[in-house]
């Protein structure tokens, strides 16, 4: 096996820089701000895209990507199967960690906090304008576990959209929403000689936030 050396590859960030005056007594501001910003930005190929961490019980940590459909009154929220792993693990422990990484805007949105299932009547409605297909794979598709082959999930998938052909596709029982309440948010801002800037955001209570730039 090949050894790899990567300690060459390095780019400065030079873009844009972060000051306390930017920074709202509010975190949600700036989150809003830095999503839409992303967003509307052509050369960000997944402006939602999020990475969302979770633990085992036994404490070890799990991480993979989902796409974040809303930030709604302070919670972010993305769907998913809920017997997935990381389903499974939110169940045992609420306690998670969301990262929106931008490369090409220099940006990273650090986010923790705690995890819990969206109401099923918000879960419906955001189903219901899934792709006809997507519905379908929601519920054929036993997320996590292991299956045969492509094939098995292929063939489920032909006899599942033989059965709605015509009609609307019910939200499974066992895929919806999860909204997480965070209590800790970092705002990261590329910067020169590696010289970042960030500014921590730590809940206070209900209505308050603490703001300190941390050192990079």
């Amino acid at each position: 096996m090949k050894d790899l050396h990567f300690e060459n590859v390095r780019r400065e960030y030079e873009s844009k820089q972060l000051k306390r005056s930017q920074m709202p007594d509010n975190p949600f501001e700036k989150v809003t701000e830095w999503l839409q910003e992303a967003a509307n930005n052509p050369k960000v190929l997944e402006p939602t895209a999020v990475i969302v961490c979770t633990s085992t019980p036994d404490g070890h940590p799990s991480s993979r990507t989902v796409l974040l459909k809303e930030f709604l009154n302070g919670e972010f929220i993305f769907y998913s199967n809920y017997e997935s792993r990381k389903g499974q693990q939110m169940k045992e422990n609420p306690h998670v960690s969301l990262t929106f990484l931008w490369h090409e805007l220099e940006r990273q949105i650090h986010i923790e906090g705690e995890v819990r299932k969206l109401e099923p009547e918000l879960s419906d409605e955001y189903f219901k304008t899934r792709p006809y297909k997507s519905r379908v794979g929601a519920r054929i598709s036993p997320q996590s576990h292991p299956i045969p082959n492509r094939a098995y999930i292929m063939a489920e998938f032909v006899k599942e959209s033989a059965k709605f052909l015509g009609r609307a596709v019910p939200r499974p029982d066992n895929w919806g929403g999860f909204a997480v309440k965070p209590v800790r948010i970092e705002f990261w801002q590329g910067r020169e000689s590696r010289l970042h800037d960030r500014f921590l955001y730590q809940k206070e209570d209900e209505n308050k936030w603490s703001c300190e730039r941390i050192a990079p």
